[in-house]
């Protein structure tokens, strides 16, 4: 039995026939149990060792068809994977050249229109049509900036400068930020801030793009034409929640969103704005949030507003340092 164990130790695949002098029913057993083919007692009958002999080969054949069928279905299952990471790869090239080219042909529009009035404004010597001119020439100049860097960052592969941070300072930063370009646009802007929240470890930078892209879009909802509102209202809310470091709201009474847009804010290149929006604001926050381990969810309503909610887990990133 001894010897039978330290066969199968070293060579597993070995087939082996345990021949004994007595035939102990248990010993029997035991050597089956240990891996053995077959198991004769002596004196040894021709017939019988014949027999086993024959069984040990077919297990042996059968053990090496197995193993040839398992390598080529491996070999199958890699080819057949590899093929459809290629298709999917091509298929998110086609689709990120395709959103790319509707973005640009955005921007190449809103330039087309600021160099019309531009032209009209020098052509009737109008300083109202030459200011209004070079203000879009000069937004749709910023907005292909943006697009760049929003690509860039988007692309490169990049790991969250992760350091202790007060979890509250993402919302006031931007809300010092864009609370007059609020007020411009006729919408108030307001921050609700949880002081149970201390510090945690988060991408400073990184949530900051979130939030600011978030209220970007926010206050553009909130000054969409299309829908009456007295006057548009954009709420920062940060809440310490069970299971997660912090939770950030983005709140809007703009004109919400219907179910299927809902479903398609977050793929690639998708704008609610229209030939006004690249898509790549959300493409960016939703990255960078799950770099972070977090998540991000969208609460809409048609002719109701917009809320988005960010959690970020506890520790994020903690144990890098």
């Amino acid at each position: 039995i001894q010897v039978l164990q330290k066969i199968k130790e070293e060579r597993p695949e070995t087939e082996v026939i345990m021949v004994s002098g007595h035939g102990d029913m248990g010993l029997a057993i035991k050597s089956l149990k240990y891996g053995a083919t077959d198991f004769i007692t002596k004196p040894i009958n021709d017939d019988i060792l014949e027999i086993a002999l024959k069984r040990a080969n077919e297990n042996i054949f059968l053990k090496n068809k197995v193993k040839q069928y398992t390598e080529n279905l491996e070999q199958l299952v890699e080819e057949k994977t590899r093929k459809l990471l290629n298709a999917e790869r091509l298929t998110g090239v086609g689709q990120t050249v395709a959103g790319l080219a509707h973005a640009i042909k955005n921007v190449a529009a809103g330039l087309k229109g600021g160099a019309f009035v531009l032209e009209k404004g020098i052509e009737l010597n109008n300083k109202k049509y030459l200011l209004e001119g070079w203000e879009m020439v000069k937004g749709n100049l910023g907005k292909i900036g943006d697009m760049a860097m929003d690509l860039l960052n988007y692309t490169k592969e990049r790991t969250p400068e992760y350091q202790r941070y007060d979890l509250n300072e993402p919302l006031r930063e931007v809300f010092l930020l864009m609370v007059h370009k609020a007020e411009k646009s006729g919408v108030i802007l307001e921050k609700k801030l949880d002081d149970r929240l201390a510090e945690g470890w988060l991408d400073p930078k990184g949530i900051h793009r979130c939030i600011l892209n978030l209220v970007t879009n926010a206050i553009d909802a909130c000054t969409d034409i299309s829908c009456s509102r007295p006057r548009g209202k954009v709420t920062l809310r940060s809440r310490k929640i069970e299971g997660w470091a912090v939770e950030y709201q983005v709140i809007d009474n703009g004109c919400g969103m219907d179910q299927e847009t809902r479903k398609k804010i977050f793929q690639r290149f998708f704008s609610t704005k229209g030939s006004r929006g690249t898509g790549l604001g959300l493409m960016i926050t939703k990255k960078i949030v799950d770099e972070h381990g977090g998540v991000i969810e969208c609460q809409s309503e048609r002719g109701k507003g917009t809320k988005f909610i960010l959690r970020l887990p506890e520790n994020s990133g903690k144990d890098l340092f």
